[in-house]
């Protein structure tokens, strides 16, 4: 295995010292939490007028505590029978017994299953639509991993293509440079889908770039999600987009009321110009990704982009997420098969999940991947809550022999959800996986790296990107993008101080009373 690795194209190592010289505190977020705030509070006053009716009438009518009793355990047996992971089923039936009055009303006006019905059979009738332009499964592949990994993606519709070239980003300000200058080139459309889109330099930046496209003809559309760009895309600069002639969507819409779509959001972050190149990764379209902004540290992040066939799959994605916004009804015939064949045997796959999916394609990939690996496993992610089947896996390969290793940012971004995954990645270190905190740092990379495949794209190891949000990513086995992210993984690694076992047993007993009990909050981080 090791003779093979060192034929692995290695570029040049960065210097430590040529990284730090960009490392400067600078300001923090200051986007006004007004707005938010409201919707909270109309929120929460409906909850309490829900509240208190349902306290009236259990008042006023003894029996109905009987009925709410025999609802809430009808519910818990309902619950039980979900797909829903482990730890989501123990706090919902918890709560419901707890609040055995109202909590199976609470559960029922959250389930997917019945409030998500109508949406999913849109998703489905759309995706029945574009099932004509899935290319075929295609055998061949020497690799044992990778041809599991690419039968898996079959099954969800994501064909395993050979012919394109890809390219490992280590930092979002090299990812963004990349998309600005593809974007200045681009003749027929540019296609974009964030999570968080935020006004400021990189913005900026785009809209010049962008206005000169439209000018051009150039069919420009973007989706953001609502909740992740609430403090930060502003009137003045959606409006200064729409104006250069953008077509804009959002995910979602913030609205003050309670209601269990609200949970879900749109993570992807998807750029497809011409059909002939795509863009993938962790960054999102604001400042901090770049460094122009500092808000907690160094921000590492990383990406990939793609040119050849595959991009077919990153149009599709895009073009199926636009129909079930708009409602329109789009032929994709015009924005598909425009790549240019490259010739290259390994495999590239692009692949989104959601609640749109039957299965949790994300989810299945990781544990596939970490599953199959006999000689390492490399993760890097902003957080670590990734439910008790990949935290058993992971543990069975390091008791096995496999090189197990895990790196944490060493600044938080929430201090709730940081406090849960380090004690989570914690718990591993007594069974010899080695976890790891970069200094100075936020890594907000999704990269897992096992033997000669990796996944990198938007999905954290944790159960909202698992079960509550639209995610995307790349498998490949490519070996300059494999060199590329070992390369990054290890230089990433060398900014990093390693947990001991006797750093977890300095934690003061507040810390562990603390951690436990956010523990039980882990599905909804």
């Amino acid at each position: 295995m090791r003779a093979r690795l060192d034929k692995i194209e290695r570029p040049r190592r960065v210097r430590s010292f040529e990284r730090r010289i960009v490392r400067v505190k600078t300001e923090k977020s200051v986007g006004s939490p007004l707005p938010i705030l409201i919707i909270a509070a109309i929120i929460a006053a409906q909850l309490s007028i829900l509240l208190f009716f349902y306290i009236k009438l259990a008042i006023a009518f003894h029996g109905y505590l009987i009925f709410s009793f025999v609802m809430s355990l009808l519910t818990c047996i309902y619950v039980l029978s979900t797909n829903k992971n482990s730890l989501s089923k123990a706090v919902w039936i918890i709560f419901i017994l707890l609040g055995f009055v109202f909590g199976y009303i609470v559960y029922f006006l959250s389930d997917e299953r019945i409030f998500f019905k109508r949406a999913k059979r849109k998703y489905s009738e759309i995706f029945k639509g574009t099932e004509q332009f899935i290319d075929e499964w295609r055998e061949g592949g020497e690799n044992p991993l990778a041809e599991c990994s690419a039968k898996f993606l079959a099954s969800s519709g994501y064909t395993n293509y050979k012919n394109t070239d890809a390219k490992y980003y280590s930092s979002g300000s090299k990812f963004f440079d990349d998309v600005l200058e593809e974007i200045s080139r681009a003749e027929k459309f540019v296609f974009l889908e964030f999570f968080i889109v935020s006004d400021g330099v990189l913005l900026h930046r785009f809209t010049d770039v962008i206005r000169e496209k439209c000018k051009e003809g150039v069919d420009v559309r973007l989706i953001f999600d609502d909740m992740g760009s609430h403090k930060s895309f502003t009137r003045q600069a959606r409006g200064a987009l729409v104006d250069a002639g953008v077509k804009i969507l959002p995910y979602n819409r913030l609205i003050p009321i309670f209601s269990v779509a609200m949970n879900y959001r749109d993570h992807r972050k998807i750029v497809v110009i011409d059909g002939k190149r795509a863009f993938s990764g962790g960054a999102n379209f604001a400042d901090e990704y770049i460094n122009e902004k500092r808000m907690y540290g160094y921000w590492k992040d990383g990406g990939i982009s793609l040119v050849g066939e595959a991009v077919k799959s990153f149009t599709r994605i895009f073009l199926c997420q636009w129909q079930y916004l708009s409602g329109e009804r789009i032929d994709l015939k015009p924005y598909l098969d425009l790549a240019e064949s490259r010739p290259a045997d390994s495999y590239v796959i692009p692949f989104a999940d959601g609640l749109d999916h039957l299965i949790r394609v994300g989810k299945g990939m990781y544990e596939n991947i970490i599953s199959g690996a006999t000689h390492r496993i490399y993760i890097m992610t902003p957080y670590f809550i990734p439910g008790d089947t990949i935290n058993d896996l992971l543990i069975t390969k390091a008791l096995s022999g496999v090189e197990v290793k895990l790196i944490l940012p060493g600044v938080p971004d929430k201090a709730f959800v940081y406090s849960v995954s380090r004690n989570n990645a914690e718990k591993l270190i007594d069974f010899g996986v080695e976890v790891w905190c970069m200094k100075d740092s936020f890594v907000h990379t999704k990269l897992v790296i096992a033997d000669d495949s990796l996944v990198v794209g938007s999905i954290n190891m944790d159960l909202r990107s698992f079960y509550q949000q639209f995610e995307c990513a790349v498998y490949t086995n490519d070996k300059k993008v494999l060199g590329d992210a070992i390369i990054d993984f290890e230089d990433s690694l060398a900014e990093s101080r390693q947990i001991k076992p006797e750093d977890r047993k300095r934690n003061s007993l507040f810390r562990r009373v603390f951690t436990g009990v956010m523990q039980i909050f882990a599905p909804f981080m």
